[in-house]
């Protein structure tokens, strides 16, 4: 499993709306997206924060049901 770079919540959530996730709204400073597959709905919650913990952000990765692989990915 590669190693996790510290990131933003935007770049966070910019990274996964390349994976088919959409922005349904937000609340101060947390954003939820989802995404609809073919067998159920997929959500997570990102917080806008500058840098994210590398814990927060193995937590929205699992919260998205992709693998780390697939996160970094470019």
């Amino acid at each position: 499993m590669p190693k996790l770079k510290r990131i933003s919540g935007k770049e966070t959530i910019r990274i996964l709306e390349k994976h088919g996730f959409i922005q349904i709204r937000q609340r101060g400073s947390h954003v939820l997206l989802k995404k609809q597959t073919a067998h159920e709905s997929v959500g997570c919650v990102v917080p806008l924060h500058k840098e994210l913990a590398v814990g927060t952000l193995y937590g929205i990765i699992k919260q998205a049901k992709l693998s780390v692989e697939e996160f970094t990915e470019k």
